[in-house]
């Protein structure tokens, strides 16, 4: 969702370090809003995804990720598409309920690839990412089970998760957090956004109840109990008449 000042200036701070300007920070990113604080090891596969560089968050967690393969993850490729030639500076976290404990573990970044079509457009001055979605391949494999895999289906509703913002005001929660959330079809998203929601790699879920927020981007969606989107953009928090957007793991190549 759309995101906050220190967010923007601290990944653009973190580019300038590594020489990679000019740098714009990351897509807008879509904590949680609703729902209740939940146990990393209901989602053993969920990770936190970050750079120890990257000083405005605890374990410098910037978004989320979903593991596939003992040594890869897939995460929003918003995210991640400026450290395409620094991979090695991302690290991901897993089993860490809370992002200012010692849990888990925590592994590097060997190698990042983007979707082949992703590509930027805007809506209201939020940046929109379609095909949002990038691989990474980590520098060794985990001992945790994939996330499983799927489509919405006809579900009505689903769960999502993340380390973020509880409202467009928290800038302070570092919980991992879930909540269930409607699925109210492609044409709610249509009515708020235009042309620039794309029901091809898309999907539409979230309401004023419950929604994703400023860090949640790349954590997912689970409908039917399995992963079947990605936190990908959206305007606002929870904002009447503005559902979240959310990346179709089936436009994956």
């Amino acid at each position: 969702m759309a995101l906050p000042s220190r967010r923007s200036l601290g990944l653009a701070l973190l580019g300038a370090s590594l020489g990679l300007a000019p740098l714009a920070a990351p897509a807008p990113a879509h904590a949680i809003m609703g729902g209740a604080p939940a146990s990393a090891a209901r989602y053993p596969w969920l990770a936190a995804v970050g750079s120890p560089i990257f000083f405005v968050r605890p374990a410098g967690q910037f978004c989320g990720g979903v593991l596939t393969r003992p040594d890869q993850l897939i995460t929003a490729g918003h995210c991640v598409s400026m450290f395409r030639s620094v991979p090695g500076v991302l690290t991901v976290t897993f089993g860490r309920d809370d992002l200012t404990d010692r849990a888990g573990e925590t592994v590097t970044v060997k190698s990042v690839r983007m979707h082949p079509k992703y590509r930027e457009t805007s809506f209201k001055g939020e940046t929109v990412s379609h095909h949002d979605l990038a691989v990474l391949t980590l520098t060794r494999r985990v001992n945790r089970p994939p996330a499983p895999l799927g489509t919405p289906g006809t579900a009505r509703t689903a769960q999502i998760a993340g380390w973020g913002f509880t409202s467009e005001n928290d800038l302070f929660n570092t919980r991992l957090r879930a909540a269930t959330a409607p699925l109210p079809g492609d044409a709610a998203c249509r009515r708020a956004y235009g042309d620039s929601y794309d029901p091809a790699d898309m999907l539409c879920a979230g309401s004023p109840k419950a929604d994703s927020c400023q860090f949640d981007s790349g954590g997912p969606l689970i409908a039917n109990g399995r992963v079947a989107a990605l936190v990908s953009w959206g305007y606002g928090c929870g904002k009447p008449g503005y559902p979240g957007v959310y990346a179709r793991l089936a436009s994956l190549p």
